[in-house]
């Protein structure tokens, strides 16, 4: 569901509505991409040793997040809400090429499927987490923060080794990603909509 209808002017929603679709789409767009790396996992990755290899090799790793709730909880709202969207606008970039390099795969219909869908619900995650921005500071959306991403040759090796692994690692990234993001729109769904009381 779009938040506002189309064509409607300076459409109102409320921010406890705009949390509530926020973690919802994080929920979705976290079980997706859990999905879809478990997918390639097991049709591409058995006995390839990808996961030792795959360890802190994130474009996102330049970001400092909080690698637990307790650490979350730390940090001021404001801090916490421009680092979700720095985490989601990293994305941009490398889901447009997931997407079309996704499809060099061979037998890789579920996940080119699963990352339109993610690609897509990713777009619609960041717009609502700017208009979350928008209401909690107006006037206050910091867009120099992400985290640039330098993956396309690796996507696009000849090499059938290095390639899936490339994919696995982004993979697995993104799986990674939208976990702590899912998570740290919880913690502030909490402290800013039930103001700690969940």
């Amino acid at each position: 569901l779009p938040i506002c209808p189309s064509g409607s002017v300076g459409c109102q929603v409320s921010l406890e509505n705009l949390f509530d679709r926020a973690v919802k789409l994080s929920h979705y767009i976290h079980s997706l991409s859990s999905e879809m790396f478990n997918e390639f996992d097991e049709r591409y990755a058995q006995g390839r040793g990808f996961l030792t290899k795959a360890i802190n090799g994130c474009h996102t790793s330049s970001l400092t997040t909080p690698e637990d709730k307790e650490q979350a909880q730390q940090i001021h709202h404001e801090d916490l809400l421009n680092l979700v969207l720095g985490v989601l606008r990293s994305w941009n970039d490398p889901l447009l090429h997931l997407v079309s390099e996704v499809q060099s795969i061979k037998e890789a219909p579920d996940t080119i499927l699963k990352a339109v869908e993610i690609e897509e619900q990713d777009k619609r995650l960041l717009e609502g987490m700017e208009k979350i921005v928008g209401q909690v500071h107006p006037g206050e959306i910091e867009n120099e923060l992400y985290s640039p991403w330098s993956g396309l040759p690796s996507l696009q090796q000849v090499d059938e080794d290095s390639r899936l692994f490339a994919f696995y690692n982004l993979l697995h990234c993104l799986r990674r990603d939208s976990h702590k993001i899912d998570n740290y729109l919880k913690l502030l769904k909490c402290r800013l909509i039930h103001d700690n009381d969940c």
